[in-house]
């Protein structure tokens, strides 16, 4: 049964705690709205560092604030940890998948967007996106072992490919995971491993254009990834 409204006011349910719709319920702080946000995650992800966390630059809680926190002195906001799973727009109301559903009189759809990987689903395990703190978590874990691993072969073929990393997209997080791979390897590998020099390292950091013929893109991703690329 949907949760009962309380308030003769109007009822506002602001899905995703996203920069949108933090946004759009601060916007109606002043307003005589009752404001509902629903997230599956009890935190607002501050997006634009996250390679930061992906490159071991930053722990995952420097850019993360729990959402309670950010509307804590807005009395007309109630955060929900929840996952939205349906929507009923005749009896106007969302669907929770563990808590009751919430009637609304306005409904804010603010849920992001994901990655498309052109049809191959397989992919995702092998290229991981960089949309939230358990991607960022998953590319660092695997860049950190790439390095281990190529500190303990002798193989030059095997380490250069354990140190060759395929970025797909030369947009900002694109341009600035470049980079940070880079200064990962310059200021870490030089102090804390012995047989990686990063002055002579063969491995590379490339981009490729995320914009171009999707078969180009998926061929050279599918070229690399083959190759054991973290």
């Amino acid at each position: 049964m949907p949760q009962s409204v309380t308030s003769a006011r109007p009822r506002v349910v602001v899905v995703g705690a996203g920069f949108g719709g933090l946004e759009a319920a601060r916007r109606l702080a002043r307003s005589p709205v009752d404001v509902t946000v629903i997230d599956r995650h009890n935190y607002h992800l501050f997006q634009p560092p996250l390679y930061q966390v992906a490159t071991a630059a930053l722990s995952p809680a420097d850019i993360a604030e729990p959402i309670r926190v950010v509307l804590r002195h807005q009395q007309n906001a109630t955060v929900l940890l929840d996952e939205v799973v349906g929507v009923d727009t005749a009896a106007r109301r969302v669907e929770a998948r563990f808590g009751a559903a919430q009637s609304y009189d306005y409904l804010v759809l603010a849920t992001g967007s994901q990655y498309a990987y052109f049809g191959l689903n397989d992919w995702p395990p092998l290229a991981p996106g960089l949309k939230s703190i358990d991607d960022a978590t998953l590319i660092r874990r695997r860049v950190l072992l790439a390095f281990e691993e190529a500190e303990t072969v002798t193989d030059p073929a095997i380490r250069q490919r354990l140190l060759t990393f395929v970025l797909v997209g030369a947009g900002p997080t694109g341009v600035e995971m470049a980079g940070a791979f880079a200064e990962l390897a310059h200021a870490t590998l030089s102090r804390d491993f012995r047989h990686i020099n990063p002055h002579t390292w063969a491995g590379s950091a490339t981009t490729t254009p995320s914009n171009g013929d999707p078969a180009q893109v998926c061929g050279l991703m599918w070229r690399k990834s083959r190759d054991n690329v973290a």
